[in-house]
């Protein structure tokens, strides 16, 4: 983005005749004045297209930069291609140039923007002190290390669990479409998605999450189901992580730009941020909690007996800007819920170790979750690799099927080998779940130093571990999951321990809703709900196996005088085929407490007769 920043004494302008990119205005503004103004000529470029609202932030903070040595809170965004020759589409350019009258004033600035795309006339008069006249380049928030990110070169392998590496292009992916599907994925980069993927529609017509309009894209609204199911998985990575043995902290969300050692760890790391302009300085929303658990880190007295040494955090949230075509669902957002774990390790053989465990506790993690479908990425340098093969090897040995390895001839980032369980889902995208990295710069970076048993102060490695990946993106795979499974002609469901109702009971008519309530009230420690509408039976079973309800349970007379409830479970049934058993209250109770065992429960988040719901859609 150029921009030209003129300070006036007046501007005004009249729109004389339309062109094939014009904007619709109305007669009000077909002219325009404005007085004691900072006038803002923009041309909108072709390189600003990928990051729109991250060039439209850093142009208002430059704007604001300038009004505040300046006696005006006035601004004339003037749009004027004559500054560039490398021009962005009129749709992208007038989406930044809204996004800045946006921003502008949501910063108490006095802001009118002349019409974009007509031909008008104007007239000004500069004022001519030394800070009147300033030009401006503007570049999109696209750190270095995304720009040489983009530039990278690596080369794609298949490892066997019998420890072969195979050319990616010379390995027989007979049986395996999916890793075949998740190699081209990762080979073609093409993360922008063309059509909707199913777990949106399923997100809202199960009433969890929908898209909110009032916010940022990729920033969610989660309705008490949702909110559920997302808290139950919240509580399990934590407790995943304690029970690994790790410290949980709480760190800031917010970090200054300026900061000596964030602005290396920045310009290494490939991220795309979120930039907030306070009245002193210039910060960022965290993407990682990375940046405050290695602050900590760097203040705290270690002894080498305490190592390896893990501290957590569950960082509800971090934020990442991500581009605007990529962002769908849950699958990919951004602001999102990230379980992040660190462990400091005394040498690279103690970091070799832990991560190995890591990769079994982030198996666990998903088989707890119920995410059993994923493919493996092993990304690592030549160096590494040449020097820890029999590690590499038993990562594909644990899991039991091939795995993608990405090596390159350099280490292009901190780390010099990582895991990724990806999930690939029903339009054949990739995405990142479980991860584990080993990461070898970051402790001189952050002067994070231990003390050894002759006393003196040493670097430790670092691992980077997110257990899960995403909350959100958990949920996102569960949905999908659910879907590919129903395309297989299974019947659609989350687990039980998940599922925001596990229990429905329905009375045959409104002479036993007492009788059902009665029961629900028997089942403690399981989520259960009446369905006390005055609908038909019928409507009333469709309608729970809309929702996937694992278990339904129906009292009537016969029910009654046999104390045995007719239960339907949803796991053994088959969309012809009911799987219905005659089943006591305390055996059904048991039944479903004893498939959650283990695992975190919470009370139904929503009342527990229907009749008296809200509706969300």
């Amino acid at each position: 983005m150029r921009l030209l920043l003129l300070h006036c004494d007046y501007i005004e302008y009249e729109a004389r005749k339309k062109t094939s990119i014009s904007e619709e205005i109305d007669e009000e503004r077909m002219k325009g004045r404005m007085e004691e103004t900072l006038v803002v000529f923009v041309a909108v470029e072709r390189g600003d297209e990928e990051s729109e609202e991250g060039v439209a932030r850093k142009a208002v903070e430059e704007i604001l930069e300038v009004l505040s040595k300046l006696d005006t809170s006035n601004v004339m965004l003037y749009p004027y291609a004559h500054l560039s020759s490398s021009l962005a589409s009129p749709s992208s350019a007038l989406t930044t140039l809204k996004i800045m009258e946006k921003l502008l004033l949501e910063n108490g600035v006095n802001v009118k923007r002349a019409p974009f795309g007509w031909y008008k006339a104007f007239r000004l008069s500069c004022k001519g002190h030394p800070l009147s006249e300033l030009s401006k380049t503007i570049e999109g928030d696209v750190s270095k290390a995304l720009r040489a990110e983009e530039k990278l070169r690596s080369y794609f392998y298949i490892l066997t669990p019998e420890g072969e590496l195979v050319e990616h292009d010379k390995f027989d992916f007979s049986g395996r479409d999916n890793l075949r599907k998740f190699l081209s994925y990762e080979i073609e980069k093409k993360r922008a998605v063309d059509r909707i993927p199913p777990h949106v529609e399923l997100m809202k017509r199960l009433e969890l999450v929908d898209y909110e309009q009032g916010s940022d894209i990729g920033n969610l609204r989660y309705y008490p189901k949702g909110r559920l199911i997302k808290s139950l998985l919240e509580q399990r990575v934590i407790e995943k992580m304690e029970e690994y043995g790790a410290m949980e902290v709480e760190t800031p969300i917010m970090y200054d730009m300026a900061h000596p050692t964030i602005k290396r760890y920045l310009d290494r790391f490939p991220a795309r941020q979120y930039v907030i302009q306070t009245e002193k300085r210039r910060m960022f929303l965290r993407f990682a909690a990375c940046f405050g658990q290695f602050l900590m880190s760097h203040d705290m007295t270690i002894p080498y007996r305490s190592l390896p040494l893990k501290i957590a955090e569950l960082t509800r949230y971090s934020f990442r800007l991500e581009q605007s075509g990529e962002v769908v669902g849950l699958r990919r957002l951004r602001a999102f819920t990230m379980p992040d774990m660190h462990t400091l390790c005394r040498d690279i053989e103690q970091a070799k170790d832990e991560f190995m465990k890591q990769y079994i506790l982030c198996m666990e993690m998903l088989s707890d979750i119920g995410v059993g479908s994923y493919e493996v990425a092993i990304r690592i340098t030549k160096s590494f690799y040449d020097s820890n093969k029999e590690l590499v090897k038993s990562l594909a040995r644990k899991i039991g099927k091939p795995v993608v390895v990405e090596m390159w001839e350099e280490r292009p980032f901190y780390f010099v080998l990582k895991f990724e369980f990806n999930f690939v889902d029903a339009l054949d995208k990739a995405s990142a779940l479980s991860t584990v990295q080993i990461d070898v710069e970051n402790a001189e970076r952050y002067g994070i130093t231990y003390v050894d048993e002759n006393g003196a102060e040493k670097k430790p490695v670092i691992l980077h571990c997110s257990p899960s990946g995403a909350i959100e993106r958990c949920m996102y795979a569960l949905l999908e999951g659910a879907y590919l499974s129903a395309e297989e002609g299974e019947l659609p469901m989350l687990p039980t321990w998940l599922s925001p109702t596990q229990l429905r009971i329905i009375p045959v008519s409104q002479e036993y809703v007492s009788d059902a309530i009665e029961i629900a009230s028997f089942m403690e420690n399981v989520r259960v709900d009446v369905d006390d509408r005055d609908e038909t039976v019928g409507k009333k079973i469709r309608d729970a196996g809309m929702e996937w309800i694992p278990y339904v349970a129906v009292i009537g007379e016969e029910e009654k005088k046999s104390g045995k409830l007719s239960v339907t479970i949803r796991s053994k049934s088959t969309l012809k085929n009911p799987h219905i058993v005659k089943i006591s209250p305390e055996e059904l109770r048991d039944m479903i407490v004893s498939e959650c065992e283990g695992l975190p429960w919470k009370p139904l988040p929503l009342n527990r007769r229907l009749s008296l719901r809200p509706k969300f859609r």
